[in-house]
């Protein structure tokens, strides 16, 4: 009897604050199993929303046991790539001591206002952290607060644990430290000194951040006769950035797209500004530690929030906005040098002015990339940037790329078809360690748009 080999495959959690999805890649960087799951929110001892960390818990294990069980696959690593600002504390028996508190949690202004006077102010600690001042967004508050409002907690943990690095925890019981997680708008790396900011040892946080660990390191995994090999866990934003760094060397921009629309320029390096800062500009570190330019805007958030407004006004469901083609009549009957470049433009509008859904989710996605515009160009460099990539949610998006090919007449504007960039790039970070054959060449399908 011939028996059919197993395909040999990495499993990649990608777990975004929506959507939590599960992708395993054959030695081709072929998707040949996905999986899906949104899970309910819960609440924290405030009564605020945060993720429901023991649903994620089980969910990773009930996905691992299903695809264990799948003969067709045999499964050489499993990585993980996850939003950030995301910290769990965890305690010496490895169990979380708290929520995994939203990183929209409102901050104690007092709170924040003391630390940064006590380091030159708000402006010179956001320089040299490239953080905008975001609450609870910069995590490395996250964990200031815990050690100044739960003092008990904090003397109990071993460990904060940003939430790649937990999910890795949970499959190798090793806890490390991940550059692309420390650098993604922390408030805790000096990008000057190229290490901890001086506030984390002078606060003593330093003792509960694990040892860190290069964004290629593997780990055995925690269960007795197993062969296959842990990833460290990577920061989404960085993830998404890997394939192309891999795959083109001219200067790009990178747009990846979710819930969040960060411009991404690997090309440029210099010193954020002040200018910046204001304008929600941030620097990251890449997987190999280099700085990346960055800035962010909550467009696909906006984008949910006001296709929701427009198809309930109209009396249709959001499903009619898919696959929209572009209108260009209705693009000129606007005219896109009267939009207004803030994100929150539209919801101000009032939505009886047009005459139907489809004209009013065009001057919607107009606004949107024009805000988008305004972002991507703060982080564009003194070096010629010859082409941006747009993956994620807004590269299907006609109307969006149509629209970006217009503005940005004197650069090659992409689709980047390879959605799944965030967790392909968590896959090539370690493929040495689970895949026999060369990394591919012609791993990115794009979609040039014209102007």
């Amino acid at each position: 009897m011939i028996t059919k080999k197993s395909i040999p495959v990495v499993a990649i959690f990608d777990v975004g604050k929506t959507n939590k999805k599960l992708f395993l890649f054959d030695e081709h960087y072929q998707i040949v199993f996905e999986k899906s799951a949104r899970f309910l929110e819960t609440e924290d001892e405030d009564g605020d929303p945060c993720e429901n960390l023991e649903s994620l818990r089980l969910s990773v294990f009930d996905s691992l046991h299903e695809i264990f069980r799948k003969t067709e696959f045999e499964v050489k690593a499993i990585n993980f790539t996850s939003y950030g600002a995301s910290l769990v504390y965890v305690g010496e028996d490895g169990q979380p001591l708290t929520p995994l508190y939203n990183y929209l949690k409102d901050y104690p202004l007092d709170l924040m206002n003391v630390l940064h006077s006590a380091y030159g102010g708000p402006e010179i600690f956001s320089l040299s952290t490239a953080s905008p001042i975001l609450g609870s967004l910069n995590s490395g508050l996250q964990l200031y607060r815990l050690m100044h409002d739960q003092p008990d907690v904090f003397k109990r943990t071993k460990y904060a644990l940003h939430l790649p690095q937990y999910l890795s925890f949970l499959l190798s019981g090793k806890m490390y430290s991940d550059m692309t997680s420390i650098g993604c708008h922390t408030a805790m790396w000096d990008f000057n000194k190229r290490t901890y900011h001086q506030w984390i040892s002078d606060k003593g946080l330093d003792e509960k951040l694990a040892p860190i660990v290069q964004s290629d390191e593997i780990f055995a995994a925690n269960f007795p006769g197993s062969t296959f090999k842990i990833g460290v866990g990577l920061h989404d934003s960085s993830s998404a950035l890997i394939p192309y760094l891999l795959n083109f060397h001219e200067p790009f921009v990178l747009i990846s797209t979710g819930t969040w629309c960060i411009s991404l320029n690997p090309f440029n390096n210099t010193p954020l500004t002040k200018h910046e800062l204001q304008n929600d500009c941030l620097s990251y570190l890449s997987y190999a530690g280099g700085s990346v330019k960055a800035s962010r805007l909550f467009a696909g958030q906006e984008h949910d929030i006001q296709s929701k407004r427009i198809a309930d006004f109209f009396g249709v469901t959001t499903a009619r906005f898919r696959n929209i083609d572009i209108n260009w009549e209705t693009i000129k009957a606007v005219n896109m040098n009267s939009i207004a470049e803030d994100l929150d433009a539209f919801a101000k509008l009032d939505l009886s002015q047009f005459p139907d859904f489809n004209f009013a989710y065009h001057v919607m996605i107009m606004h949107l990339v024009k805000a988008q515009i305004k972002s991507t160009n703060f982080i564009l460099s003194q070096k010629k940037t010859t082409r941006i990539f747009v993956d994620g949610g807004f590269s299907k998006n006609l109307i969006y790329m149509n629209l970006l090919a217009q503005e940005y007449p004197h650069i090659e504007i992409y689709a980047a078809s390879m959605a799944q960039a965030t967790a392909v790039g968590a896959a090539l970070v370690i493929h040495e360690h689970w895949n026999s054959l060369p990394i591919p060449n012609d791993l990115i399908e794009l979609r040039f748009f014209r102007t």
